[in-house]
């Protein structure tokens, strides 16, 4: 994503950091008064106010009312974190927190993550959320159990041993032998694969399948003895903490936001592109508002970190959710330590 970052003096930039850590301490805009006597720079509130216009020009501020004082934009939100903000740094009971609840769960990878994400949204005080892709995860065993008529349960056990139960419709009346060629028929395949390995082994299988039945019906139809006539898998989250987002909610409009919030995390797929964004780059990655395509319409930033494996390959995020006004500086070394301890955990 192309940004245009504007070039201010240092004047500006001071002035734009106290309105954005005024906002993101207390929510409320900063006027210009309240500025001159925080600046000791021997700034009138006139000179102050014409510089909050410039920056107000430039799209890094607004007003929120007629002779109020000035709030960020998202733009100006950007900049600051861009260039601006003094990330804090863990303490060393933060680090050996962070690694003891993590590595309490052993070589459970399932549990690991769902650890992570509890200590990331209360080290943060934010939401959090794991994204793990399943295509990354080899089968050890899969086996279907009739239930009733027509569902079946599949019992899919990992190498590491994750077991995930998924309750599936079948056909009215399939028989019991059908069902137990099914599990033969998938162990073949798939024990020893990833679930894209295995998929795309039996599509290939199906497209050798067709290519002869195409080529046998052609034959048929050609001799007139017929006529020509005329089926995925994403990542698993593990959020944490969704009720911290109530703790910034300080205005009845707010309350949309969060229930707007709530409806996305219901649904889980949504999440894949959390995955795609990290592929993009290295290290922490930050959303804010309408720069993020789930988020956009809710005033909420996230930030992200992917982890990865022992080949350096990445195979999953973390991060957390919040109001744009999150505390970055807090937030961000956090993000980015879990993910690191992650990855050595389960890499």
């Amino acid at each position: 994503m192309s940004r245009i970052i504007p070039d201010l003096n240092s004047r500006s930039r001071e002035i734009l950091r106290k309105i954005i850590d005024a906002y993101l301490e207390t929510g409320e805009a900063v006027g210009s008064h309240t500025l001159s006597k925080q600046l000791g720079l021997e700034l009138s509130p006139a000179t102050v106010r014409n510089v909050m216009s410039d920056l107000q020009d430039a799209g890094l501020l607004y007003s929120p009312h007629v002779s109020s004082g000035r709030l960020p934009t998202e733009a100006g939100l950007r900049f600051f974190v861009d260039g601006l903000l003094e990330v804090g740094r863990l303490t060393e009971d933060e680090r050996s927190s962070i690694e003891s609840q993590c590595a309490a769960q052993g070589r459970n990878s399932q549990k690991t993550l769902e650890e992570a994400s509890r200590v990331l949204s209360g080290l943060s005080n934010y939401a959090s959320l794991v994204v793990v892709p399943k295509a990354d995860v080899r089968l050890k065993h899969i086996e279907f159990v009739a239930l009733g008529p027509d569902r079946a349960l599949v019992i899919l056990v990992t190498d590491d041993g994750a077991v995930e139960n998924r309750v599936i419709d079948i056909p009215v009346g399939m028989p019991a032998s059908t069902i137990v060629e099914a599990t033969n028929f998938l162990s073949a395949r798939m024990v020893g694969k990833t679930l894209e390995e295995g998929q795309n082994q039996i599509a290939s299988e199906l497209s050798a399948h067709r290519q002869e039945l195409d080529i046998l019906t052609q034959r048929l139809v050609e001799a007139g003895m017929a006529t020509s006539a005329g089926d995925g898998s994403g990542a698993v989250l593990i959020v944490s903490g969704t009720e911290r987002l109530l703790d910034d909610v300080q205005a009845v409009e707010d309350l949309e936001r969060v229930r707007a919030l709530y409806g996305a995390l219901e649904t889980k797929e949504s999440w894949s592109w959390l995955l795609d964004a990290t592929r993009g780059g290295e290290g922490v990655q930050i959303f804010i508002g309408a720069e993020d395509e789930l988020f956009n319409l809710t005033g909420c930033s996230v930030v992200v970190a992917p982890y990865t494996n022992s080949k350096e390959q990445i195979v999953g995020a973390i991060g957390v959710i919040g109001p744009t006004r999150l505390n970055y500086a807090r937030v961000i070394p956090v993000v980015d330590y879990t993910a690191k301890v992650i990855g050595r955990l389960i890499g």
